[in-house]
C-alpha cells in the first residue's frame, strides 16, 4: 500500500514556508528587529531589483529605486497589516516608488526643455549578445516608458488591467491600448533584431 503524502506538492510546501518566514521577519522587523529586516531585504531584492530595472530600463536608475523602496519599506513598515502577502504589498511600494520617480523625471524634463538647458542625453549602446533573453530585455528596455510599464506590470508582475490603471492613473482602456502598443512595438523590435542576425 502507498505512503500517503502530504496534499501539497513541494512547491507549495516550499512557499507555504516562505510565506511563513516572511510573517514571522515582518512581525520581528515591526518590532525594530534591524536583522529580521536584513533578512527581508535578503529574501526580495533580487526580485524588487528586476521589477524596478524592467520598468526604468536603466542599471543606476534600478539600483536607486531598489535602495528607496526598502528604505520606503522600512519607514512604512509598521502600516503593513498583514492583509496581504508581504511580497505583494512590498512589490506595489516598489511600483509606487517607480512610476514616482518617472513622473518627477517628467516634470524635471519639461522644466529644464522649457528653459532650453536640455543637453543631448545619449546612451552608449551595450555590446551585441545573441542571447535571446538579452534582445528581449534590451528590446524591452526600448519601449515608450508608459508602454513598458503597462506590459511590465501586466505580462511579467501579473497585476491585472484595473490595478494596473489605479497604480497609474491611467484610465483601464488606456492601460489595454498601452499593452496593445507595447507588444506590437516588441514583436517589431524582436523581428528587426532577427533579421540583423
Amino acid at each position: 500500500m502507498p505512503e500517503e503524502r502530504d496534499s501539497k506538492g513541494p512547491t507549495e510546501a516550499a512557499e507555504a514556508q516562505l510565506l511563513e518566514e516572511d510573517d514571522s521577519l515582518v512581525r520581528r522587523a515591526q518590532g525594530g528587529d534591524a536583522r529580521a529586516f536584513e533578512e527581508l531585504y535578503r529574501t526580495h531584492v533580487d526580485r524588487v531589483y528586476g521589477l524596478c530595472l524592467r520598468m526604468a530600463a536603466d542599471r543606476e536608475r534600478a539600483e536607486r529605486l531598489t535602495q528607496d523602496t526598502f528604505v520606503r519599506c522600512w519607514e512604512k513598515l509598521g502600516t503593513f497589516r498583514g492583509e496581504s502577502r508581504f511580497s505583494s504589498w512590498l512589490y506595489r511600494m516598489a511600483v509606487n516608488v517607480v512610476l514616482n520617480d518617472q513622473r518627477s523625471r517628467k516634470r524635471r524634463h519639461l522644466r529644464l526643455e522649457s528653459t532650453g538647458d536640455l543637453g543631448s542625453y545619449g546612451r552608449a549602446a551595450p555590446g551585441r549578445k545573441t542571447e535571446e533573453l538579452i534582445d528581449v530585455e534590451r528590446a524591452l528596455a526600448g519601449l515608450p516608458e508608459a508602454a513598458r510599464t503597462a506590459l511590465v506590470l501586466y505580462g511579467i508582475e501579473g497585476y491585472k488591467y484595473r490595478e494596473i490603471a489605479e497604480m497609474t492613473g491611467l484610465a483601464e482602456g488606456t492601460v489595454k491600448a498601452q499593452i496593445h502598443r507595447a507588444r506590437k512595438l516588441l514583436k517589431e523590435a524582436l523581428h528587426q533584431t532577427d533579421e540583423g542576425t
